[in-house]
Protein backbone atom coordinates (compact mmCIF):
# COMPACT_ATOMS: atom_id res chain seq x y z
CA UNK A 1 0.00 0.00 0.00
CA UNK A 2 2.77 2.46 0.87
CA UNK A 3 5.75 1.15 -1.09
CA UNK A 4 8.33 3.54 -2.52
CA UNK A 5 9.36 7.10 -1.73
CA UNK A 6 7.18 9.45 0.30
CA UNK A 7 8.49 12.98 0.68
CA UNK A 8 8.21 14.57 4.11
CA UNK A 9 7.40 18.01 2.72
CA UNK A 10 8.75 21.22 4.15
CA UNK A 11 6.23 24.02 4.70
CA UNK A 12 7.57 27.10 2.88
CA UNK A 13 7.14 30.44 4.62
CA UNK A 14 7.31 34.00 3.35
CA UNK A 15 6.80 36.90 5.75
CA UNK A 16 5.77 34.34 8.37
CA UNK A 17 2.89 33.06 6.27
CA UNK A 18 2.61 29.79 4.36
CA UNK A 19 4.00 30.41 0.87
CA UNK A 20 1.35 28.63 -1.17
CA UNK A 21 3.03 29.24 -4.54
CA UNK A 22 6.32 27.75 -3.35
CA UNK A 23 4.44 24.81 -1.87
CA UNK A 24 2.68 24.16 -5.18
CA UNK A 25 6.00 24.23 -7.05
CA UNK A 26 7.57 21.88 -4.51
CA UNK A 27 4.77 19.35 -4.99
CA UNK A 28 5.06 19.61 -8.78
CA UNK A 29 8.75 18.77 -8.45
CA UNK A 30 7.87 15.73 -6.35
CA UNK A 31 5.40 14.47 -8.92
CA UNK A 32 7.92 15.02 -11.71
CA UNK A 33 10.55 13.18 -9.67
CA UNK A 34 8.40 10.08 -9.47
CA UNK A 35 7.61 9.87 -5.75
CA UNK A 36 4.80 7.60 -4.61
CA UNK A 37 3.44 10.11 -2.15
CA UNK A 38 3.85 13.28 -0.14
CA UNK A 39 3.60 13.86 3.60
CA UNK A 40 2.51 17.39 4.54
CA UNK A 41 2.71 18.74 8.11
CA UNK A 42 4.99 16.18 9.66
CA UNK A 43 8.15 17.03 11.56
CA UNK A 44 9.76 18.36 8.37
CA UNK A 45 6.66 20.46 7.78
CA UNK A 46 7.12 22.24 11.14
CA UNK A 47 3.78 21.04 12.43
CA UNK A 48 4.55 22.13 16.03
CA UNK A 49 4.57 25.80 15.02
CA UNK A 50 1.64 25.79 12.61
CA UNK A 51 -1.59 26.96 14.15
CA UNK A 52 -4.76 24.89 13.75
CA UNK A 53 -6.00 26.68 10.63
CA UNK A 54 -2.57 26.59 8.98
CA UNK A 55 -2.21 22.87 9.69
CA UNK A 56 -5.47 22.08 7.94
CA UNK A 57 -4.79 24.55 5.14
CA UNK A 58 -1.49 22.86 4.30
CA UNK A 59 -3.22 19.48 4.10
CA UNK A 60 -5.93 21.02 1.91
CA UNK A 61 -3.30 22.54 -0.38
CA UNK A 62 -1.37 19.27 -0.62
CA UNK A 63 -4.50 17.44 -1.76
CA UNK A 64 -5.36 20.25 -4.17
CA UNK A 65 -1.89 20.44 -5.71
CA UNK A 66 -1.34 16.68 -5.87
CA UNK A 67 -4.50 16.28 -7.97
CA UNK A 68 -4.60 12.55 -7.31
CA UNK A 69 -1.26 11.96 -9.02
CA UNK A 70 0.48 10.88 -5.81
CA UNK A 71 -0.84 9.78 -2.44
CA UNK A 72 -1.21 12.39 0.29
CA UNK A 73 -0.38 11.07 3.76
CA UNK A 74 -1.26 13.87 6.14
CA UNK A 75 0.61 14.38 9.38
CA UNK A 76 -2.13 14.42 12.03
CA UNK A 77 -0.32 13.46 15.21
CA UNK A 78 -0.41 15.26 18.53
CA UNK A 79 0.44 14.62 22.17
CA UNK A 80 -3.25 15.27 22.87
CA UNK A 81 -5.41 12.37 21.72
CA UNK A 82 -8.51 14.47 21.10
CA UNK A 83 -6.50 16.88 18.94
CA UNK A 84 -5.01 14.00 16.94
CA UNK A 85 -8.52 12.67 16.40
CA UNK A 86 -9.69 16.11 15.27
CA UNK A 87 -6.83 16.53 12.79
CA UNK A 88 -7.23 13.02 11.42
CA UNK A 89 -10.98 13.35 10.91
CA UNK A 90 -10.42 16.71 9.22
CA UNK A 91 -7.70 15.27 6.97
CA UNK A 92 -10.11 12.56 5.84
CA UNK A 93 -12.74 15.18 4.99
CA UNK A 94 -10.13 17.21 3.09
CA UNK A 95 -9.35 14.25 0.86
CA UNK A 96 -6.10 12.88 2.27
CA UNK A 97 -5.34 9.27 1.38
CA UNK A 98 -3.78 8.30 4.72
CA UNK A 99 -2.56 9.70 8.03
CA UNK A 100 0.91 9.63 9.57
CA UNK A 101 0.57 9.82 13.34
CA UNK A 102 3.63 10.44 15.46
CA UNK A 103 3.91 8.96 18.93
CA UNK A 104 2.80 11.43 21.62
CA UNK A 105 5.75 13.56 22.67
CA UNK A 106 6.58 15.04 26.08
CA UNK A 107 3.78 13.22 27.93
CA UNK A 108 5.75 9.93 27.95
CA UNK A 109 2.72 7.61 28.08
CA UNK A 110 3.06 3.93 28.91
CA UNK A 111 2.67 1.36 26.16
CA UNK A 112 -0.92 0.88 27.29
CA UNK A 113 -1.46 4.61 26.94
CA UNK A 114 0.06 4.52 23.45
CA UNK A 115 -2.19 1.63 22.50
CA UNK A 116 -5.32 3.46 23.67
CA UNK A 117 -4.19 6.69 21.96
CA UNK A 118 -3.86 5.04 18.58
CA UNK A 119 -6.95 2.88 19.03
CA UNK A 120 -9.04 6.00 19.70
CA UNK A 121 -7.74 7.70 16.56
CA UNK A 122 -8.25 4.61 14.42
CA UNK A 123 -11.84 4.28 15.63
CA UNK A 124 -12.62 7.83 14.50
CA UNK A 125 -11.53 7.49 10.87
CA UNK A 126 -11.52 5.18 7.87
CA UNK A 127 -8.14 6.48 6.70
CA UNK A 128 -5.25 4.03 6.63
CA UNK A 129 -2.92 4.97 9.48
CA UNK A 130 0.86 4.82 9.57
CA UNK A 131 2.34 4.83 13.06
CA UNK A 132 5.44 6.97 13.52
CA UNK A 133 8.03 5.87 16.04
CA UNK A 134 10.84 8.38 16.55
CA UNK A 135 12.14 8.05 20.12
CA UNK A 136 14.88 10.64 19.59
CA UNK A 137 12.21 13.34 19.35
CA UNK A 138 9.38 11.83 21.39
CA UNK A 139 11.25 10.27 24.28
CA UNK A 140 9.35 6.99 23.83
CA UNK A 141 9.32 4.13 21.35
CA UNK A 142 6.25 2.34 20.05
CA UNK A 143 7.13 -1.16 21.25
CA UNK A 144 6.96 -4.07 18.83
CA UNK A 145 4.31 -5.71 21.00
CA UNK A 146 2.22 -2.54 20.85
CA UNK A 147 2.48 -2.48 17.06
CA UNK A 148 1.28 -6.08 17.01
CA UNK A 149 -1.70 -5.26 19.24
CA UNK A 150 -2.67 -2.27 17.13
CA UNK A 151 -2.34 -4.17 13.85
CA UNK A 152 -4.55 -6.93 15.27
CA UNK A 153 -7.21 -4.73 16.85
CA UNK A 154 -7.41 -1.82 14.39
CA UNK A 155 -7.95 -2.78 10.76
CA UNK A 156 -6.86 0.63 9.48
CA UNK A 157 -3.53 0.72 11.32
CA UNK A 158 -1.50 -0.78 8.52
CA UNK A 159 2.04 0.60 8.62
CA UNK A 160 4.84 2.21 10.60
CA UNK A 161 7.43 4.85 9.83
CA UNK A 162 10.41 3.51 11.73
CA UNK A 163 12.80 6.30 12.73
CA UNK A 164 14.60 4.79 15.69
CA UNK A 165 17.81 4.32 13.73
CA UNK A 166 18.11 0.58 14.37
CA UNK A 167 18.03 -2.11 11.71
CA UNK A 168 17.29 -4.59 14.50
CA UNK A 169 13.88 -2.96 14.98
CA UNK A 170 12.93 -3.77 11.39
CA UNK A 171 13.99 -7.37 11.87
CA UNK A 172 11.93 -7.63 15.07
CA UNK A 173 8.90 -5.96 13.53
CA UNK A 174 8.95 -8.17 10.44
CA UNK A 175 8.95 -11.27 12.61
CA UNK A 176 6.06 -10.06 14.76
CA UNK A 177 3.57 -8.09 12.67
CA UNK A 178 1.22 -9.48 9.99
CA UNK A 179 2.72 -9.86 6.52
CA UNK A 180 0.44 -7.10 5.26
CA UNK A 181 1.76 -4.57 7.80
CA UNK A 182 4.13 -2.17 6.03
CA UNK A 183 7.41 -0.76 7.33
CA UNK A 184 8.96 2.39 5.90
CA UNK A 185 12.31 3.86 6.82
CA UNK A 186 12.21 7.22 8.56
CA UNK A 187 15.87 7.91 7.84
CA UNK A 188 17.30 8.40 4.34
CA UNK A 189 20.66 7.04 5.40
CA UNK A 190 19.11 3.73 6.50
CA UNK A 191 16.70 3.14 3.62
CA UNK A 192 18.87 0.56 1.88
CA UNK A 193 19.64 -1.33 5.07
CA UNK A 194 15.99 -1.31 6.11
CA UNK A 195 14.75 -2.55 2.72
CA UNK A 196 17.21 -5.44 2.88
CA UNK A 197 15.43 -6.49 6.09
CA UNK A 198 11.91 -6.12 4.74
CA UNK A 199 10.97 -2.44 4.70
CA UNK A 200 9.27 -1.30 1.50
CA UNK A 201 10.22 2.35 1.21
CA UNK A 202 11.12 5.59 2.92
CA UNK A 203 9.55 8.77 4.24
CA UNK A 204 12.33 11.01 2.99
CA UNK A 205 13.62 14.46 3.84
CA UNK A 206 16.23 14.45 1.07
CA UNK A 207 13.62 13.90 -1.63
CA UNK A 208 12.47 17.49 -1.13
CA UNK A 209 15.54 18.44 -3.16
CA UNK A 210 16.50 15.18 -4.95
CA UNK A 211 13.25 13.27 -5.49
CA UNK A 212 14.38 11.39 -8.57
CA UNK A 213 17.63 10.25 -6.99
CA UNK A 214 15.91 9.01 -3.83
CA UNK A 215 13.33 7.19 -5.94
CA UNK A 216 16.05 5.54 -8.01
CA UNK A 217 17.81 4.29 -4.87
CA UNK A 218 14.59 3.06 -3.29
CA UNK A 219 13.24 1.42 -6.42
CA UNK A 220 16.53 -0.34 -7.14
CA UNK A 221 16.60 -1.74 -3.62
CA UNK A 222 12.97 -2.86 -3.81
CA UNK A 223 13.75 -4.65 -7.08
CA UNK A 224 16.66 -6.47 -5.44
CA UNK A 225 19.28 -4.56 -7.41
CA UNK A 226 21.34 -4.00 -4.29
CA UNK A 227 24.64 -3.22 -6.04
CA UNK A 228 22.94 -0.40 -7.95
CA UNK A 229 21.19 0.80 -4.81
CA UNK A 230 24.46 0.73 -2.86
CA UNK A 231 26.14 2.85 -5.51
CA UNK A 232 23.34 5.41 -5.26
CA UNK A 233 23.51 5.33 -1.48
CA UNK A 234 27.27 5.94 -1.52
CA UNK A 235 26.83 8.91 -3.84
CA UNK A 236 24.13 10.44 -1.65
CA UNK A 237 25.44 9.53 1.80
CA UNK A 238 26.93 13.00 2.30
CA UNK A 239 23.67 14.82 1.68
CA UNK A 240 21.72 12.31 3.76
CA UNK A 241 24.01 13.16 6.65
CA UNK A 242 24.44 16.90 6.17
CA UNK A 243 20.73 17.60 5.88
CA UNK A 244 20.83 16.92 9.61
CA UNK A 245 23.88 19.04 10.37
CA UNK A 246 21.41 21.00 12.52
CA UNK A 247 17.79 20.33 13.46
CA UNK A 248 15.52 19.33 10.59
CA UNK A 249 14.06 21.09 8.60
CA UNK A 250 16.48 24.04 8.81
CA UNK A 251 19.14 22.49 6.53
CA UNK A 252 16.74 21.25 3.84
CA UNK A 253 15.02 24.64 3.73
CA UNK A 254 18.38 26.37 3.36
CA UNK A 255 19.27 24.00 0.52
CA UNK A 256 16.00 24.76 -1.27
CA UNK A 257 16.53 28.48 -0.68
CA UNK A 258 19.94 28.34 -2.34
CA UNK A 259 18.17 26.92 -5.38
CA UNK A 260 15.79 29.89 -5.35
CA UNK A 261 12.73 27.77 -4.66
CA UNK A 262 11.63 29.31 -1.35
CA UNK A 263 12.96 31.29 1.56
CA UNK A 264 15.04 29.53 4.21
CA UNK A 265 12.64 30.84 6.87
CA UNK A 266 11.82 28.62 9.82
CA UNK A 267 9.76 29.51 12.86
CA UNK A 268 11.12 29.92 16.34
CA UNK A 269 12.34 28.09 18.32
CA UNK A 270 14.14 26.92 15.16
CA UNK A 271 16.50 29.47 13.64
CA UNK A 272 18.90 29.87 10.72
CA UNK A 273 21.97 27.67 10.27
CA UNK A 274 25.30 28.76 11.69
CA UNK A 275 27.89 29.88 9.17
CA UNK A 276 29.91 26.73 9.81
CA UNK A 277 26.90 24.55 9.04
CA UNK A 278 26.11 26.56 5.91
CA UNK A 279 29.66 26.06 4.66
CA UNK A 280 29.52 22.32 5.28
CA UNK A 281 26.10 21.86 3.68
CA UNK A 282 26.87 24.03 0.67
CA UNK A 283 30.05 22.08 -0.07
CA UNK A 284 28.11 18.82 -0.02
CA UNK A 285 25.42 20.21 -2.32
CA UNK A 286 28.02 21.69 -4.65
CA UNK A 287 29.72 18.31 -4.98
CA UNK A 288 26.42 16.95 -6.30
CA UNK A 289 25.93 20.01 -8.54
CA UNK A 290 22.79 20.98 -6.63
CA UNK A 291 23.91 24.58 -6.03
Amino acid sequence: MFAGTYTALVTPFRNDRVDEAAFAALIEAQVAGGVAGIVPVGTTGESPTLDHDEHLRVIELAVQFAKGRVKVMAGTGSNCTSEAVEYTVAAEKLGADAALIVAPYYNKPTQEGLYRHYRAIAAATKLPIMLYSIPGRCGIEIAVDTCVRLAKDCANIVAIKEAGGKVERVVALKKAVPASFVILSGDDGLTLSFIKEGAVGVVSVASNIIPREVCELTNAALAGRFDEAQKSHDQLAGIFSDLFVESNPTPIKQALAWQGRMTADVRLPLCELTEASKTKLRATLAALKLV
